[in-house]
């Protein structure tokens, strides 16, 4: 109800929908506390995403299903094996990916390493994007995880897609993690600086 209330604003890199077309499935990821709003924007897409297996895990999943999606469970800390060759297989069947990339214990805002290897693997891109709300409650979690105010503005940022060559060198995947980091922070300080606020930290 809440996130139905909000009034979106939503800017591509480049079109989801036409990377889509072309063939490719996406790798979208996002920071661990904008989960909420990230979870109704892309309801009812039958997104693979992955989730921890602790015990704060359980209700992000069934909230990830109550809105059509699917978790798999595995993080980077347990069962991180499992949930990348779900991953692997759905998007081979045409499913998108979605990775909380600082989950499930942070630090908060830095990206954990796995999406440039899926990339690798699958040969389609990792697709950062953030989800910023004007007005919104910050809780006093690890992951400041937020959720915005009935009637807030909201908008929807991605970056350019990030393509990793199947032959990529170790150094390169590297390159790639980098850049997933620094595409999510840009994201960050431009979404949350939207309305003139100052940027999470």
């Amino acid at each position: 109800m809440v996130c139905a209330s909000l009034r979106w604003e939503i800017l591509e890199a480049q079109s989801l929908d036409s990377l889509r077309a072309s063939g490719k499935r996406l790798i979208l990821t996002f920071w661990h506390g904008r989960i909420f709003t990230a979870a109704y924007h892309f309801r009812g897409r039958g997104i693979i995403v992955m989730i921890s297996q602790h015990r704060d895990g359980d209700y992000i999943a069934r909230v990830l299903q109550h809105f059509g999606n699917q978790p798999a469970r595995g993080s980077s800390s347990r069962g991180s094996l499992g949930a990348t060759i779900e991953c692997l297989r759905g998007m081979k069947k045409g499913r998108d990916c979605g990775i909380t990339i600082d989950g499930p214990r942070g630090p908060r805002y830095v990206a954990k390493p796995g999406a440039a290897y899926l990339a690798r693997k699958s040969g389609n891109p990792v697709v950062p994007f953030n989800i910023s709300a004007e007005r919104k409650w910050i809780m006093r979690s690890w992951d400041h995880f937020q959720i915005p105010r009935p009637f807030s503005r909201a908008v929807f940022l991605s970056a350019d897609p990030i393509y990793v060559d199947a032959d990529a060198t170790d150094e390169q995947i590297d390159v790639a993690e980098k850049e997933v980091q620094r595409s999510l922070d840009a994201l960050v300080v431009r979404g949350d600086s939207w309305w003139g606020g100052e940027p999470d930290k």
